[in-house]
């Protein structure tokens, strides 16, 4: 499955603003939550719906209701700068919590914390982190999240780079993955270049 990105011309000013080093925390949080609100509706744009009937004030008509629940799961922290900004578009939906961080010598995923619902296998899952650097991280939370029962999964994250997309691809090729950049790779600190920094960093401003 292919990696869909999004360029919308207002979607690369975002993402040209959070690259940009001069950016503030407060300015930087600000535009990765507008980025992540049209990265989730790109990725939402194929979600089954079902009809209902609307009483509105003059008569009734048909509506539409998403078919299954949504559930956001943020790999934290860096996640929830994504999640920020796309939960209120959906504020009855379900956010669950993974925890993994990588290990700085190896570059490898260690998991160190989850929660996460009953509700999976009937949900569509969204998993959001800003990079998808290695693909250690998603790799590893995708695989917990299928070990719980999801069977629906989109990821969403602002930067990615060949080596993370082809990380998914081998391991979870049904997992559709929605960016808004590729850029051109890994550095030897498995940080992706251009890049734009430690996005944990940046949005909590620590």
């Amino acid at each position: 499955m292919q990696p869909v990105v999004v360029q919308h011309p207002l979607a690369q000013c975002h993402l040209a603003a959070i690259r940009a080093q001069e950016t503030p925390s407060h300015q930087f949080r600000r535009h990765l939550n507008l980025l992540a609100r049209m990265l989730f509706l790109e990725a939402t744009r194929e979600l089954p719906l079902r009809e209902i009937q609307v009483q509105t004030p003059l008569t009734q008509t048909s509506g539409a209701r998403l078919e299954r629940p949504v559930v956001f799961v943020p790999i934290l922290r860096a996640g929830l700068g994504l999640l920020d900004g796309i939960l209120p578009l959906m504020p009855d939906a379900t956010v669950a919590h993974v925890g993994i961080k990588r290990n700085e010598e190896t570059a490898l995923p260690q998991s160190y914390y989850a929660n996460l619902p009953a509700n999976l296998g009937s949900a569509d899952v969204f998993l959001l982190d800003p990079m998808l650097a290695t693909g250690g991280s998603a790799c590893e939370a995708a695989r917990q999240l299928k070990a719980a029962g999801a069977s629906r999964i989109t990821m969403i994250c602002v930067v990615s780079c060949p080596e993370g997309l082809a990380a998914m691809k081998r391991t979870h090729p049904d997992v559709p993955v929605f960016t808004a950049a590729i850029d051109q790779g890994l550095n030897e600190k498995c940080y992706i270049v251009p890049g734009l920094g430690d996005a944990g960093d940046r949005y909590f401003g620590t």
